[in-house]
């Protein structure tokens, strides 16, 4: 289940963030966290299961959601989650065009084999 951050989930938050390249520094995955909780067009999300497993973070323009940060917790990967998460994302932003970053445009290519795959294997 997909829910909004909450500052309760700072530590969980970026210690998912710390997963993605560009965040590997301190200094900027407290900057990046302190702009997903400060502007308004940041928006950061949790992916739950029992516990939070992934995180998407969007920023949001008029007639988009372009996905800046995506990650899951290692021992949960390949479970098929960073797809759910934006399934979910675009389900609820259907009014807007869910689109990638540069940094994360090669998970975005991946999903959209996955989903050729599996529509393939499904009409066989």
């Amino acid at each position: 289940m997909l829910i909004r951050y909450k500052k309760a989930f700072e530590k969980i938050a970026m210690g998912l963030l710390s997963f993605m390249p560009n965040e590997k520094d301190l200094k900027k995955l407290q900057q990046t966290m302190k702009q997903y909780e400060t502007e308004e067009n940041w928006q950061l999300f949790l992916w739950k299961e029992e516990d939070i497993v992934g995180l998407i973070g969007v920023y949001k323009t008029e007639g988009t959601l372009e996905i800046q940060h995506i990650s899951v917790n290692p021992s949960h990967r390949h479970e098929g989650i960073g797809k759910s998460m934006v399934k979910h994302l675009r389900d609820m932003h259907s009014e807007l065009e869910v689109k990638p970053n540069a940094d994360t445009a090669s998970f975005f290519e991946k999903c959209d084999e996955m989903g050729a795959d599996n529509e393939e294997q499904e009409q066989q």
